[in-house]
C-alpha cells in the first residue's frame, strides 16, 4: 500500500532536515512551500513540526518561522547578552565540565533508540560532503548524548551552553578543504564515545568525552590563541 501524505510526512520532515544543507538556527522554507516540496497536506506538515520540536530538532517562532535547532531559554536577547560576556575559551572550558559528565549518565540510561540515533550521526558524519553538514550532524551527535541522559535539567543547560556556543564569534577555524579529510580526530574519538555509552561504561564515556574535547580545544587555541578575548557577534 503507498504511504499517504499524512503517513509519510515525519519520515519526509526528517529526511528533509538530515540531507538539507542548513546551519544551526537556519530557517526553514514557509509552511506552504515546504509542504509542496515535501509533497505532503500541511495538516500533515504540522503535526510532523510538533514532533520534532520537543526533540530539539528544530524550533517554531510564532511571525518568524521555523528553524533549525532548539531554543533552550526564552528570548534571544538572553543569549546575546550571555555571548557578550563570554568567549570561545570559556565556552570550551565549561563543555569540558558538563559534556563528560552528561556522557557517564547517558551509559547508563541510553535506550536503544537513543544509539540507534547516535550510530545514525556516526554514519551521516562520516557520509557529510561538506563541514557544514558535517558540523550539523557533530552538534545532533552531541545533543543526542544529552538527550540520553533522560535528565531535563541537564539536557536544558547544555542546550543553552549549545546556543551561546553558536552566538559566540569563533573566526576562521575551518580546514580549507571542502569536507573533513577521511582521518579527521573526531571520527575515531566519536566512535569511542558512542562504544563505550553502548558497553555501559560510565567511566569509559567520560574519559573519551573529555578526550575528545581537549582534543577541540587545543585545535581551537592552536588556530587561535587570540580566542580568549571576548568577540561577540553584532548582527
Amino acid at each position: 500500500m503507498a504511504e499517504t501524505g499524512a503517513d509519510a510526512a515525519l519520515p519526509r520532515l526528517r529526511a528533509y532536515l538530515a540531507e538539507t544543507d542548513l546551519p544551526l538556527d537556519g530557517r526553514l522554507p514557509p509552511e506552504r512551500s515546504l509542504a509542496d516540496l515535501l509533497a505532503i497536506p500541511r495538516p500533515a506538515l504540522r503535526r510532523a513540526l510538533a514532533v520534532l520540536e520537543p526533540e530539539g530538532q528544530l524550533c517554531r517562532h510564532v511571525g518568524k518561522g521555523t528553524f533549525v535547532g532548539s531554543r533552550p531559554i526564552d528570548t534571544h536577547a538572553d543569549v546575546a547578552a550571555m555571548a557578550r560576556r563570554t568567549n570561545p575559551a570559556e565556552v570550551m572550558r565549561t563543555r569540558l565540565l558538563l559534556e563528560p559528565e552528561a556522557a557517564a549518565v547517558a551509559a547508563i540510561n541510553a535506550t536503544p533508540a537513543d544509539m540507534e540515533e547516535m550510530r545514525l550521526c556516526l554514519q551521516r558524519s562520516r557520509m557529510a560532503a561538506t563541514w557544514r553538514q558535517y558540523e550539523a550532524w557533530d552538534n545532533r551527535l552531541h545533543r543526542t548524548i544529552a538527550t540520553a541522559t533522560h535528565n531535563g535539567l541537564l539536557l536544558a543547560l547544555l542546550d543553552t551552553l549549545n546556543a551561546v556556543r553558536r552566538t559566540v564569534t569563533w573566526g576562521r577555524l575551518r580546514d580549507p578543504r571542502l569536507r573533513p579529510p577521511p582521518d579527521h580526530h573526531s571520527f575515531a574519538e566519536h566512535d569511542a564515545i558512542v562504544a563505550a555509552i553502548a558497553e555501559r561504561d560510565q567511566t569509559r564515556a567520560r574519559n573519551r568525552m573529555r578526550v575528545h574535547l581537549e582534543h577541540v580545544e587545543r585545535n581551537l587555541l592552536r588556530a587561535r590563541p587570540e580566542v580568549g578575548v571576548a568577540v561577540p557577534r553584532t548582527e
